[in-house]
């Protein structure tokens, strides 16, 4: 079983967002020194697999046929989307709960192409003029740009869009633009980025992959508020049907503006795209083997192991496919919240490590399907091991004496256990951490020197991990502990994890191949008191802040891969989260209505982008037409 959780929605590229202050501060762009050679697109360490003039990406068939629905149930969200529900349209601010895939329904000024690290090209943006200082990036539009209503994308759209993002926006969007001064139109066809020189490598490709927003439509709408009417937006698919809670149709625009660009050409290939939202995890596959919906990507060991024997999967009307994910899998496990006095003390932390039998949970509950993860950057070469390299030390010596002594050697592992259960050597250890942290045992009770009892509660909005807690909840009651298991709706949720009101919370962070501005949110000490940021375990120690400015802002791949190893290491000696496991591999489940490219693209799924029906298998089964 794997974690669903916030990932950054694919044409955010790994990011954020952006914005600014109304009206340009700082430096006037017109006095920058700009270098005369307009770029087709960005990467961080300028390196572009695709020349300017070619005709698509490589990943993609282009002349795959279009039409048909690809029905599904989500598999990842950003900002306030909840994959169960949903009561507002507006998915770009912290309020309300939107329907996952919205995102779709806006154009950027560049977007990924996921056969690449992080490189972006040209969408609404033709090219880009890149300043000497590289303080200043000047956006040139395509004049053809339209918003669905026919009325032509501008530059002050693009202005409105940013600056909007950076005052209101998503604290996950505003937060990681800090350091953009803010957006200005030139003329109708030209905008004026400018950033403040302390911002990291990547921030323009953030700012270049933001959602643009209607500065006519939102002078009738606030921006700031939920609504459930569809904002109006310019990308390839608008909102189509929808039942609040239930389900969400996105439509093809047939005449989509930029559907013949390299950038588009061979994707968005559905007539609809529709989420169905389940608040059951059983329910939901249930609904799936019915065909109720068509596609679903399988996160539960249990099920994928045991559950596809209905006679759709032995007919073969069901299509099993197990297909590479070659990101990193970033940290999957419970993250606990230091900012509760109980858990700051990393002795506590690290007893709750010891106190988790992974072996046995894989065994008897995953069927072997997974790894232990160990790190934050686990799946890449950016992971901890072994002592560290010279270049390493360069970069922790500053801190010795600040940090612990450990991260000069080798990097904190989660112990092996016996597979029993309840291997007792570490639950031995896990005590005796506990007593040096001030805790003991009364009346079967662990109680500090206050004589507080030491309560944990797992929050969750969905029943399906109960399995794997209780368990967990038990090893903990052998050591004293007080633990319960404790399911809210999903609005609940959501609203206890905005404010930070929770003991521990199940999560998964997914990370980019080049790690960028983004990963402030996860572990620096601003976002530590953000509401709605993704620094889950309220992290705030000034070298893991100095570290992570050194992995955002490395000159070259491998000083990156450098600090990232480096940063993991402190990371891992905090002891902020209990690990769980991870999988480098999509289980993906549909009825087989689909066709797909060869290869898939290296750092993408590329499902909604790059699949197509099959009209004559979907019109067989009835499926998908």
């Amino acid at each position: 079983m794997a974690a669903r959780g916030l990932t950054r929605r694919d044409l955010l590229a790994g990011a954020a967002a952006l914005g600014g202050v109304a009206g340009l501060g700082g430096r006037p762009a017109t006095a920058q020194a700009v270098a005369s050679e307009r770029l087709h697109g960005l990467s961080v360490f300028g390196n572009l697999k695709y020349p300017a003039g070619f005709a698509q990406f490589d990943y993609v068939v282009p002349d795959a046929p279009k039409g048909g629905v690809l029905a599904m149930v989500p598999s990842s969200w950003a900002f306030n989307q909840n994959p169960q529900t949903f009561n507002t349209l507006n998915t770009l601010i912290l309020k309300g709960d939107a329907p996952v895939g919205l995102h779709i329904i806006f154009d950027t000024l560049m977007v990924r192409a996921f056969d690449e690290p992080d490189a972006v090209y040209g969408l609404v943006a033709e090219g880009v003029e890149i300043s000497a200082d590289r303080n200043t990036y000047r956006f040139f539009l395509r004049p053809e740009a339209r918003w669905h209503d026919g009325t032509a994308l501008t530059a002050a759209d693009v202005e409105f869009s940013l600056n909007t993002l950076k005052q209101q926006g998503h604290p996950l969007i505003s937060q990681t633009i800090r350091e953009m001064v803010g957006a200005r139109a030139v003329g109708d066809h030209e905008v004026a980025v400018t950033f403040t020189g302390k911002q990291a490598r990547d921030l323009a490709q953030t700012v270049a992959t933001l959602p643009i927003i209607s500065r006519a439509y939102y002078q009738t709408q606030p921006f700031d508020q939920t609504t459930m009417q569809p904002p109006l937006a310019s990308g390839p698919y608008r909102v189509g049907k929808f039942d609040a809670g239930r389900y969400i149709d996105y439509d093809r625009v047939a005449d989509y503006w930029a559907r013949d660009l390299p950038v588009v050409r061979g994707q968005y290939n559905f007539d609809t795209l529709r989420y169905e939202f389940y608040r059951d995890r059983d329910v939901a596959f249930e609904a799936f083997k019915a065909g109720r919906y068509f596609f679903r990507e399988e996160f539960t060991s249990r099920v994928w192991a045991t559950g596809y024997d209905f006679p759709a999967v032995d007919d073969g009307r069901v299509t099993l496919a197990t297909i590479a994910d070659d990101t990193p899998s970033g940290a999957q496990g419970w993250f606990l919240n230091t900012r509760r006095q109980k858990f700051a003390d990393p002795r506590v932390r690290e007893a709750l490590i010891y106190a988790f039998d992974f072996e046995w949970t894989n065994r008897t509950l995953f069927y072997d399907l997974y790894r232990r993860s160990h790190s934050y950057f686990q799946n890449s070469d950016m992971m901890a091991e072994g002592p560290p390299s010279e270049a390493e030390l360069a970069l922790l010596e500053p801190w010795r004496g600040k940090v612990p002594d450990e991260v000069f050697g080798a990097p904190f592992t989660p112990p092996v256990s016996d597979g029993s259960g309840q291997d007792r050597k570490l639950l031995r250890h896990a005590t005796r951490l506990l007593k040096e942290a001030g805790w003991s045992i009364d009346g079967g009770a662990l109680k500090n020197a206050a004589g507080e009892t030491l309560t944990i509660e797992f929050l969750d909005n969905d029943g399906s991990f109960e399995r794997v807690v209780q368990p967990y909840i038990r090893n903990l009651k052998v050591l004293g502990i007080e633990a319960s298991f404790r399911i809210v709706d999903a609005s609940q949720y959501q609203s206890r994890l905005n404010d930070f009101d929770y003991d521990l919370i199940t999560r998964r962070y997914s990370m980019s191949p080049t790690p960028g501005e983004g990963i402030k949110q996860f572990w620096t000490s601003p976002s530590a008191t953000v509401p709605g940021s993704n620094n889950l375990s309220g992290i705030a120690d000034p070298a893991i802040d100095a570290l992570t400015d050194i992995v955002i802002n490395a000159e070259t791949r491998d000083e990156q891969v450098t600090a990232a190893r480096a940063l993991d290491r402190l990371l891992r000696a905090g002891r902020y989260w209990v690990p769980h496991w991870y999988k480098a591999v999509h289980n993906l489940a549909y009825w087989d209505v689909y066709d797909r490219p060869e290869e898939k693209p290296r750092y993408a799924r590329g499902v909604v982008e790059t699949w197509w029906l099959n009209a004559d298998r979907a019109a067989k089964l009835g499926k998908g037409v």
